[in-house]
């Protein structure tokens, strides 16, 4: 592996951890356990495209990854919130 590859894997990383937080509600049926996978891996994908976006934009180089990052780790963090929040809300409902 070059430098290169290390390079743009490294700024792909955002992309993934903030894709496999969306995924993980699309693909898990076990909300219970979807949201402790899907919180961190949001959150991460969050601050590392946050990195990743200041990092680009110092060199100049194109920042529609990092924002991509932060946009699908923002969506997976939002639904593992808002699934929390329901669970508190509705304590009278069965866990999945």
């Amino acid at each position: 592996m070059t430098d290169n590859e290390g390079e743009q894997r490294r700024k792909s990383s955002a992309v993934v951890l903030g894709g496999s937080s969306v995924a993980f509600w699309f693909c898990c049926p076990f909300w219970m356990l979807t949201w402790l996978l899907a919180l961190p891996a949001g959150l991460a994908g969050v601050v590392l495209g946050y990195v990743q976006y200041r990092a680009a934009s110092r060199e100049g180089l194109s920042r529609t990854r990092p924002i991509t990052g932060m946009a699908l780790g923002a969506v997976g963090t939002f639904a593992a919130v808002a699934y929390l929040i329901f669970l508190v809300r509705h304590p009278d409902l069965d866990i999945q």
